[in-house]
């Protein structure tokens, strides 16, 4: 285990490098100038341009540019400054982060307890009117856009109902954060349902399955025990690399509820052409991402225990 383990890190460096290169570039290929930006319309002198530039590094070669952000990331945890604000990206991650992190994990857990449960509801029930329903109701969560279903639900259980409030005023509260994490979790959710179904319907057929029911173990057993942790792998594979889509995807869910978070920082950063702030907010989830995959891999062996990491 622990020289897979060791493996698995060694191979997570030059995919970390390689997608923060990809980034990187891809940000800077944007048109505009942050620095010609802080002056608005009125501009401002060529040689206090240039004076910035050169302070923020902007005047290098590219590669250059990300050879000293990554330099600054590695050895002083360093991602840079806010040429906006002048604020330490760190501060800014610091703000927004917490915001999403709490945000895409309320919206994870919804897609885990509602996700699996019907999927195993639907399983169990292979062909029957419920598992139609199921289906059906799953179909048609994927097919609604987010932004659209944001906007529902406020017009519903905000506008016309009063239930809830309309936008987040205080990220905290999880009351005022069930509805756009029910938002966000939607179409994962949606995903979960119909792979854990077709998981246990198939899973229902094999030979260890009925083996445990010929030897009359109680059917709470048999499915707890023997058919879900055999169902569950391919689900639990959608989920690792579901939460960096949950945190990626806040974006639309933020802007629409009013959160600052991740999501609003990162539109920002694109409106002002903050490419120090934006690929800084990046890396944070392509490092959550490749974390979250390896928990993923090490979680195999617990669900299946005839997987055996060399």
């Amino acid at each position: 285990m622990g020289r897979y383990v060791a493996r698995r890190l060694l191979q997570m460096i030059p995919v970390f490098f390689g997608t923060t290169l990809l980034i990187f570039l891809m940000v800077y290929a944007l048109p505009g100038d942050p620095v010609r930006g802080l002056f608005g319309d009125k501009g401002g002198s060529p040689q206090v341009i240039a004076a910035l530039r050169h302070e923020y590094g902007l005047d290098q070669n590219i590669f250059m540019q990300y050879f000293n952000y990554m330099k600054g990331i590695l050895l002083h945890a360093d991602f840079g400054t806010q040429i906006a604000s002048g604020r330490p990206v760190t501060d800014v991650l610091g703000d927004a982060f917490p915001v999403t992190l709490r945000l895409g994990g309320f919206a994870f857990v919804i897609e885990i307890i509602l996700g699996i449960s019907l999927g195993v509801f639907a399983g169990l029930r292979a062909g029957r009117a419920a598992d139609t329903s199921v289906l059906l109701v799953t179909l048609l969560l994927i097919s609604v856009p987010v932004f659209v279903l944001g906007f529902i639900l406020k017009w519903i259980f905000a506008d016309e109902l009063q239930w809830l409030e309309p936008n987040v005023n205080d990220p905290t509260n999880y009351g005022q954060l069930l509805m756009p994490a029910i938002v966000l979790a939607t179409a994962s959710l949606a995903y979960v349902s119909r792979l854990t179904r077709t998981s246990i319907a198939e899973n229902m057929r094999a030979d260890y399955v009925r083996t445990a029911i010929a030897k009359g173990l109680p059917r709470r057993r048999v499915v707890g025990v023997h058919l879900m942790r055999n169902s569950l792998i391919p689900v639990v594979t959608y989920l690792g690399t579901d939460i960096g889509a949950l945190l990626g995807g806040a974006v639309v869910t933020e802007g629409i509820f009013n959160i600052q978070g991740i999501g609003g920082t990162i539109y920002q950063s694109i409106v002002r052409r903050e490419g120090t702030t934006l690929v800084g907010l990046v890396t944070i989830l392509v490092l959550v991402y490749l974390v979250a995959s390896l928990l993923v891999d090490l979680l195999y062996a617990v669900l299946d225990p005839r997987i055996r990491y060399a």
